[in-house]
This record gives structure tokens, C-alpha cells and sequence, in this order.
């Protein structure tokens, strides 16, 4: 990568803040997109769903190989997985009788 002016730390810090702020725009966007398609347009969103769940586990490999991770993080990602997965249960035994 051709780097054409210096960058300081700040604007480092202020792209990892923006690109951050970006994917939870994205991710939350994509998340109402499914539910408009599940609940009003009675569609399945698998393809949807995908792209979230393959972009948190690109950025938790990521992480992996960089070695940025400690036991309570990955214990808190792991009970964040478990609840999720639970929530999602309930849902689709509430609506799978429709």
C-alpha cells in the first residue's frame, strides 16, 4: 500500500472508530432487513443472516491469529453465542406454527 501523507496515531484511532461505527450500522441495518422480510414478507433470510454471522467470525479469527484475546473475552463471546442461540430458538418455535 502506497502511503502518499504520514498519518499520527489519532487518525489511526479515528479510522478503527469509523470503520467500527460502520459494521454495527451494517450489522443492525442487515439484522431490521431480515426481520422485514421474515415478519411482513414471510421470506426466509438465510443469505442475510450469513453475511452477519461470516463477518463476526472473520473478525474473531482475526483476532485469534493476532493473539489480542483473554480468557473472559472468549468466555464472554462464548455465554454471547449461547444466549443468542437461545433467543433465536424461542423465536422460531413461537413462529413456526404459523
Amino acid at each position: 500500500m502506497i502511503n502518499v501523507a504520514p498519518r499520527d496515531e489519532r487518525e489511526a484511532l479515528v479510522d478503527l472508530a469509523a470503520d467500527r461505527l460502520a459494521f454495527l450500522v451494517l450489522a443492525f441495518g442487515l439484522l431490521l432487513a431480515v426481520m422485514y422480510r421474515s415478519f411482513v414478507l414471510d421470506e426466509a433470510s438465510w443469505d442475510l443472516i450469513g453475511l452477519i454471522v461470516l463477518a463476526g467470525a472473520a473478525g474473531f479469527v482475526y483476532r485469534l491469529q493476532a493473539r489480542a484475546t483473554s480468557g473472559r473475552w472468549l468466555a464472554l463471546r462464548f455465554v454471547t453465542v449461547v444466549v443468542a442461540a437461545a433467543i433465536a430458538a424461542v423465536i422460531v418455535l413461537a413462529f413456526s406454527g404459523r
